[in-house]
């Protein structure tokens, strides 16, 4: 494929990761307007994030063959498609049931445009040269995600507009990016996905450890985006004063600023796949003290200092685990290798968001941080691990 048709297959998967973005944060981001509207609790809004995400870790090991065997155009056709049409039933549900039902469509969604943009990314940024640097550089667009999909509600608050529209605006974007990809003439990058492969990378240790780190990685990004702006909104005096709603869904914004700043930082940094493990490990330990700061804190401003410090040193773990990963093998088996350890991270985020909600009930969601500050050690203790298997993945 030329330059041009290289560069446009880039876009879409960047537009990928960015709408992948948007479907993991959305509950986070109307939670407060979703528990008024239909009157539910927060352990309802960690049910419909156990939906989202259960669903997306069992799509995701389908998602892989697929690409294989249908290429990576018609999956993210399907991906964007429903994406936008849940987008559209999540803005118009009449219950809760129907909003579990958009969740469990948007998995679907999300698992397509997931596996399209990361296993495309470390191949058709810098050239495939540095698989670590294109991942963090990539996933800054899932940071911006995280930074507009919040605001915009902020914004929709401020104006009374209502969710609702701020709902409908995004499947609207959702379905121009699928018109775009309906256009693009994808570059051909054989994922190799198959299941008898994918059984033989159970035994590398390189393929575990990358899961089990994004098991607690996962569970980490996922409980940030659902409970900081439930989290804020505690801080900021409950959702009795006018304004907390509005202000904490500013700082869940800030957070995603944080995380896209982070990465873009991060693939500035040249031979990054070779410093990986390093930055891994120093990411996860302040990590550790930025969630323990969250749950400890009685001022507003060490609060909102916590979560920004959370969202930048949380930037470059996920993208730099899977292009270290993907740097120990072939090209052929990234959408095995991604496939496996992704699923395993969603299982981390299916389980942790919902025991957070839960442990809530009763309590706040500051008291539930614990098990986020547990995570964030387990993971440090994880990444030094990480350098040792290098030489045994091939």
């Amino acid at each position: 494929m030329d330059d041009r048709g290289t560069k446009t297959t880039a876009a879409v998967a960047l537009m990928a990761v960015f709408s992948l973005a948007i479907c993991f944060i959305i509950i986070g981001a109307i939670s407060e307007e979703l528990k008024k509207a239909l009157g539910i609790t927060n352990d309802q809004i960690g049910s419909l994030v156990l939906a989202l995400f259960l669903t997306s870790m069992i799509v995701q090991l389908i998602i892989g063959p697929m690409v294989d065997k249908f290429g990576h155009k018609p999956l993210a056709i399907l991906g964007f498609l429903v994406a936008g049409g849940s987008m559209f039933l999540l803005a118009f549900a009449p219950s809760v049931e129907w909003v579990f039902f958009a969740c469990i469509l948007l998995g679907v969604g999300a698992m397509c445009l997931n596996t399209v943009g990361n296993t495309l990314i470390p191949v058709v940024l810098f050239e495939g040269r540095d698989p670590a640097r294109a991942s963090n550089f990539g996933n800054a667009f899932f940071g911006l995600g995280y930074i507009l999909t919040p605001l915009l509600f902020s914004l929709f608050s401020t104006l009374a507009l209502g969710y609702k529209t701020g709902v409908s605006i995004i499947g609207a974007l959702l379905l121009v990016f699928l018109f775009i990809a309906l256009g693009t003439r994808f570059a051909t990058v054989s994922t190799g996905f198959r299941f008898s492969m994918a059984v033989k990378l159970l035994e590398k240790p390189a393929v575990l450890i990358a899961a089990f780190a994004l098991f607690c990685y996962v569970a980490l990004e996922i409980s940030m985006g659902t409970w900081i702006k439930p989290y804020m909104t505690e801080i900021f005096g409950g959702d009795s004063n006018p304004d907390a709603v509005t202000n904490a869904g500013l700082v869940l914004s800030a957070f995603g600023v944080a995380m896209m700043v982070g990465r873009f930082l991060t693939s500035a940094v040249k031979n990054l796949t070779a410093l990986g493990a390093k930055v891994i490990a120093g990411a996860a330990l302040v990590s550790v003290f930025a969630i323990l700061l969250m749950m400890l804190t009685h001022s507003t401003a060490l609060a909102v200092i916590a979560v920004v410090l959370t969202g930048l040193v949380f930037a470059p773990i996920f993208p730099t685990i899977i292009g270290v990963t993907f740097a120990k093998f072939e090209p052929g088996l990234y959408g095995s290798i991604f496939g496996i350890v992704f699923a395993v991270g969603l299982l981390g985020g299916t389980v942790v968001p919902k025991v957070i909600g839960n442990l809530s009930v009763g309590a706040t969601v500051q008291q539930s941080l614990g098990i986020a500050v547990a995570m964030a050690a387990i993971l440090f203790l994880i990444s030094l691990v990480i350098s040792r298997v290098g030489k045994q993945a091939r």
